[in-house]
């Protein structure tokens, strides 16, 4: 396969030198994932990995992906790959591209032998969680959002920033994503009033601002925003020795530590130990018996977005988790 000559010039390769071959690889349904191996001067060899896509779908995702991945990166270094950078191809202008360092996956997270020596996926985790977020520029404190539309699944995420956490979980995320689904699947009145009754009054009361950690709010946090055990496994990035705990595909944003916890309740989370470890070095918001309901209201949004994506049975889970939590928390 021939290497795009946009390609060539990002990462300074010698096209000579530089094959292209397919690569396994998961992410937005309509990508094309693919490995790259050029030959150095010395007669070393170096991997990148590269996505592929057409069309503005494309390439919205991967300036999302891009700035997600480094900002993750920056963080945790060991738990996720570094973008090297997106654009158009110039020999195909109607596909994008993304290039990251080239992650060898070496097993996958069921299997029983220890990822290695280093830090555990839940101890990676409670690092990125205890980043507090940059400044974001023209502001004067940490925010709500992050600097770009990102996807979950194919869907994507308005992020523009928001003082409040319940503001924007509202309005970016419920709000937003109930607009997505009646557009994709017609109007349902039963469901986006229920939306509507937790967005006014289970979302001031279970997350306002004057309510979490007594008063004193939560701090934003990179999270990686789709962690479920599809986007996780055991691999080796480059300047590790060894293979450890890694993500990928990720759909960022500056958010409540605790919304990254929501996917994973809905697709069965990381073992049992997993939650006990993470806690243990990031304790649960206050006020601490609200916290399953707080992860249940965070699970909603992905229920929603499965709706928007796929419609069928995905509702009722949507449903139910509304209705338990308006019975709690709405009168």
């Amino acid at each position: 396969m021939k290497i795009d000559s946009a390609v060539v010039s990002l990462l300074g390769l010698d096209p000579d030198n530089t094959s292209v071959s397919s690569s396994g690889g998961i992410g937005m349904s309509s990508a094309t994932t693919s490995k790259i191996t050029t030959t150095l001067p010395d007669g070393s060899k170096m991997q990148y990995f590269m996505k592929t896509g057409k069309g503005r779908e494309a390439e919205l995702m991967f300036e999302g992906e891009h700035a997600s991945l480094n900002a993750i990166h920056n963080a945790v270094p060991t738990l996720c790959p570094r973008s090297l950078g997106h654009g158009k191809l110039a020999d195909a202008p109607d596909m994008s591209f993304l290039i990251s360092d080239f992650l060898d996956l070496s097993g996958s997270r069921s299997s029983s032998r220890k990822a290695s020596q280093g830090m555990s996926l839940a101890q990676k985790l409670a690092k990125l969680h205890s980043t507090p977020a940059p400044i974001p520029e023209g502001y004067d404190k940490p925010h709500f959002g992050f600097p770009c539309p990102t996807c979950c699944g194919d869907t994507p995420q308005d992020n523009a920033y928001a003082s409040s956490w319940a503001d924007f979980y509202a309005n970016r995320r419920l709000r937003f994503i109930i607009a997505r689904s009646t557009k994709a699947n017609g109007v349902d009145e039963q469901l986006t009033a229920l939306v509507e009754e937790t967005c006014t009054k289970v979302i001031p009361r279970l997350i306002g601002d004057s309510h979490l950690n007594h008063g004193q709010g939560i701090t934003p946090v990179v999270v990686h925003g789709d962690l479920w055990s599809g986007n996780a496994s055991i691999g080796t990035l480059p300047g590790m020795m060894e293979p450890g705990d890694v993500v990928f595909d990720p759909s960022a944003c500056y958010a409540h530590s605790e919304y990254e916890l929501g996917i994973m309740k809905m697709f069965g989370g990381f073992g049992g130990s997993f939650l006990t470890e993470y806690h243990e070095l990031v304790p649960k918001t206050e006020p601490v018996e609200e916290y399953a309901d707080r992860v249940k209201l965070y699970e909603l949004y992905h229920h929603l977005n499965h709706h928007a994506l796929f419609g069928g049975g995905y509702k009722s889970g949507a449903m139910r988790i509304m209705q338990a939590l308006i019975a709690r928390y709405a009168g």
